[in-house]
């Protein structure tokens, strides 16, 4: 019997709400529903098959904990169903930590260059929630076309999402803040190509951040 975890998940089949987050009805009460109530409109669902969080129609996020890594394949095998079941665009996030970075080069490389999708790495839930917070309100054209609430946006998340750049293979403290001014986010340096990426950074670097994030 199939069971709706194994449920194949198709554009158009959940509708997001403007300005929220559907989550998986097992986040409830999780340190990351905790940290994203209040900053933005997150509704439970338990019938979200793969996913973890739909943060638009048709982009989502798997969340890949420690605890995942160290426990074996079964994240590999959850990973392949969805993108063999499904036609979202798929956000995998990574706790990247002391214990669980000697499995990442791993995912790294099943989750970029034989899946195709995003990767980002967070050291822990909290961090996981600001970059989700970022990536929902850079759906918003209203926050997108408001000079003051992307203010607001970027400093609210900006700790989290400078520490994630530095991570990225080729980029240190130098390189992640020049990213960041120049790109303003993670959303628009995983869509910038090799050629604007070497603008900022030089060839070697913007191949391999490139690469890294399969863009």
């Amino acid at each position: 019997m199939t069971t709706k975890a194994n449920f194949p998940v198709a554009a158009g089949s959940i509708v997001v709400p403007y300005g929220h987050v559907i989550g998986n009805e097992k986040w409830r009460g999780s340190e990351i529903a905790q940290r994203l109530q209040g900053k933005i409109r997150l509704i439970f669902e338990d019938d979200l098959g793969l996913v973890d969080f739909h943060i638009s129609n048709r982009i989502c996020i798997l969340y890949i904990s420690e605890a995942d890594l160290v426990a074996g394949d079964e994240f590999k095998r959850r990973l392949v169903r969805f993108r063999n079941a499904s036609s979202l665009g798929g956000i995998v996030i990574v706790e990247k930590t002391q214990i669980s970075d000697q499995y990442f080069f791993a995912v790294q490389k099943l989750v970029v260059l034989e899946l195709g999708m995003v990767l980002l790495p967070v050291a822990n839930q909290g961090e996981a929630s600001q970059l989700i917070i970022q990536l929902v309100r850079e759906q918003s054209k209203d926050h997108s076309s408001n000079p003051f609430l992307r203010k607001q946006c970027s400093q609210l998340v900006e700790p989290s999402v400078f520490r994630t750049v530095q991570q990225i293979p080729g980029v240190g403290k130098t390189k992640a803040l020049l990213l960041l001014q120049q790109f303003g986010s993670i959303h628009q340096l995983c869509n910038a190509s090799v050629e604007e990426l070497e603008l900022v950074v030089g060839q070697t670097a913007a191949q391999q951040i490139h690469n890294f994030l399969g863009s």
